[in-house]
C-alpha cells in the first residue's frame, strides 16, 4: 500500500475531471514502494501536449518527446503523453514518437521493469511484474533486453546505475545482454555517460557498480587505463599490498568515506599510472613503480577531458591524484607539512585524506594508524600558522607608521623577514607582539 500526497492527487483531478487518464510512472512509484524520497514527480497521460497546457496556465513544453512541465503548488511535475517509439538507428533517440491510446503501450517501452510501474492515485498497474522485481532486489529489462539496449545504449549504464543506487542485482539475461551489447555506449556522448557515471561513483554501492563496469565489458571502453590495472601485479617482496592494481583501486572506492563524486573518482583512479611504470626486478622479483604519480597525473587530465568535466571539477581530480603519494611521518617539519598544504590546497586537504584512508584500507592496512592521526592533527595546527605575508596581525602601513618610512622595498623586507621568524622561529602572530616586534628594525 502506498500512499500519494494530497496535492498529487488534486493535481490528477484535474487531468480526470476533463476525462483524461493520468497515472504516476518512473521513479516516482519505483520510490514510493521501496519508501524512498521523491524527487521528481513524472506523469503520463492520455492528454496531447496542446490539452495538458490548456489545463495550466504555468507550463511550458520545448521538447520532442511531448513532455510538459507544469508549475502547481511551488511544485514543477512533468507530464507526457502516451507514448510510442519507432526504431532508434543512432542508439539512442526513436527516429520517430507518436502517441499511444493505452497506458500498457506506453509501459512497454520503458527501460526496466521497476520503472515500468504506474498508479492512478488508487491502484498500482503493473504489466511487467515490476513490485516483484522490487521485492527481490533485481533490475530486469522490460521485454527483450537486446531489443531495449539497441534502442538506447545509455541504458547499458542505467542498469548499472539502478543497481549500485539501489543495491540490487542484475537479472542474467539482463546481464548477458549488457555484456553482448557493450560496444554500443560508444555512440552515446560523453556529457551523457559523465552524468550516469558519476551517479553510479555517488550511490550507496559506488565500488559494486564499478565492479559490474568491468565485468560487463563497459568499463573499457570508459576507462581502459583503470581495466587495464587489473593486469598489474602488486605482491611482492618488500611491499605491503596483496591485491594487483585494480583489485586494490575498487576496495580503495569502497572504503573510501567521501560521498563527493569527484573524490570518489579520484580515488578509483589515483594508481593508474602504476600501469606504465611498473617494473620488476629479475633477481629479486621486487615491484617497483617510480613516479607513478607523475604518470597519474597526466592519465587523470585525459580522463577529466574525455569525461568533460568542468574546470573545478578537473582541477579537484588531478590534484588529488597528483598528490595522493603523501608522506605521512612524525618527525616531519611544520615547513613540510605547509609545504604539503600549499601543493593540494586548503579547500582540497579533507578530500585527499579520505583518498589516503580509503587507499591504507584498500591496500590490507588496519583502520586505526596513530600516524595517520598524528598527520591529521598536525594539518589543523599547521593551519592555524600564517601561509602568506598577508595573514600577519600587522600590514605595510603598520611598518611605515611605527619606523616612520614611506612606501618602498623595505617595507615588504621587513614583513617578509617578520614572516619568516612566525613561521620558522615559532613567534606567535598576535598583533601586539608583532609590533614590539616592528619597532626592532627601527
Amino acid at each position: 500500500m502506498i500512499t500519494i500526497p494530497d496535492e498529487v492527487l488534486e493535481f490528477m483531478k484535474k487531468f480526470k475531471d476533463k476525462g483524461f487518464e493520468i497515472y504516476v510512472v518512473g521513479g516516482a512509484v519505483r520510490n514510493l514502494l521501496l519508501k524512498k524520497k521523491i524527487t521528481n514527480w513524472d506523469f503520463t497521460t492520455s492528454a496531447t501536449p496542446e490539452e495538458v497546457q490548456n489545463l495550466f496556465t504555468e507550463s511550458f513544453y520545448h521538447n520532442g518527446y511531448g513532455t510538459v512541465t507544469v508549475t502547481e503548488n511551488d511544485s514543477l511535475y512533468e507530464v507526457t503523453p502516451f507514448r510510442r517509439e519507432s526504431d532508434y538507428k543512432d542508439h539512442r533517440h526513436p527516429d520517430k514518437i507518436s502517441w499511444a491510446k493505452t497506458l500498457d503501450e506506453d509501459l512497454s517501452r520503458r527501460d526496466f521493469t521497476v520503472n515500468a510501474i504506474a498508479h492512478d492515485g488508487k491502484n498500482i498497474i503493473d504489466p511487467f511484474n515490476g513490485q516483484k522485481d522490487l521485492k527481490s532486489k533485481i533490475v530486469r529489462a522490460v521485454g527483450d533486453p537486446d531489443k531495449r539496449f539497441n534502442e538506447d545504449a545509455l541504458r547499458l549504464l542505467r542498469a548499472i546505475r539502478l543497481s549500485s543506487q539501489l543495491g540490487f542485482m542484475i537479472e542474467e539475461k539482463t546481464r548477458v545482454s549488457i555484456q553482448k551489447n557493450a560496444n554500443l555506449i560508444t555512440n552515446i556522448s560523453w556529457e551523457r555517460i559523465r552524468d550516469e557515471f558519476l551517479k553510479i561513483l555517488s550511490s550507496d554501492y559506488p565500488s559494486e557498480g564499478v565492479v559490474f563496469l568491468k565485468n560487463s565489458g563497459l568499463l573499457s571502453f570508459m576507462l581502459p587505463e583503470v581495466d587495464l590495472c587489473f593486469m598489474i601485479p602488486q605482491k611482492s617482496p618488500k611491499r605491503h599490498h596483496v591485491f594487483d592494481v585494480g583489485t586494490h583501486l575498487i576496495q580503495a572506492l569502497k572504503y573510501c568515506p567521501s560521498n563527493d563524486p569527484i573524490t570518489r573518482f579520484a580515488t578509483l583512479i589515483h594508481d593508474v599510472g602504476k600501469a606504465e611504470t611498473f617494473r620488476r626486478d629479475d633477481d629479486s622479483g621486487l615491484i617497483t613503480f617510480y613516479n607513478h604519480e607523475v604518470a597519474g597525473k597526466n592519465l587523470a587530465i585525459k580522463i577529466a577531458d574525455r569525461f568533460r568535466l568542468s574546470n573545478k571539477e578537473k582541477e579537484k581530480l588531478v590534484r588529488l591524484v597528483q598528490y595522493h603519494q603523501f608522506t605521512v611521518s612524525e618527525i616531519q617539519t611544520d615547513k613540510a607539512v605547509r609545504r604539503f598544504i600549499r601543493s593540494v590546497g586548503k579547500e582540497y586537504l579533507n578530500d585527499i585524506i579520505d583518498l589516503r584512508f580509503g587507499d591504507r584500507i584498500g591496500s590490507g592496512a588496519k583502520p586505526d594508524s596513530w600516524r595517520f592521526d598524528l598527520f591529521r592533527r598536525r594539518l589543523e595546527e599547521v593551519q592555524k600558522q600564517p601561509f602568506q605575508i598577508k595573514d600577519l596581525k600587522v600590514s605595510g602601513n603598520d611598518v611605515m607608521e611605527i619606523l616612520k618610512m614611506k612606501p618602498g622595498p623595505r617595507i615588504g623586507e621587513i614583513l617578509k623577514d617578520i614572516f619568516d621568524k612566525v613561521v620558522e622561529k615559532g613567534l606567535k602572530n598576535e598583533k601586539e607582539i608583532l609590533l614590539k616586534e616592528v619597532k626592532k628594525y627601527s
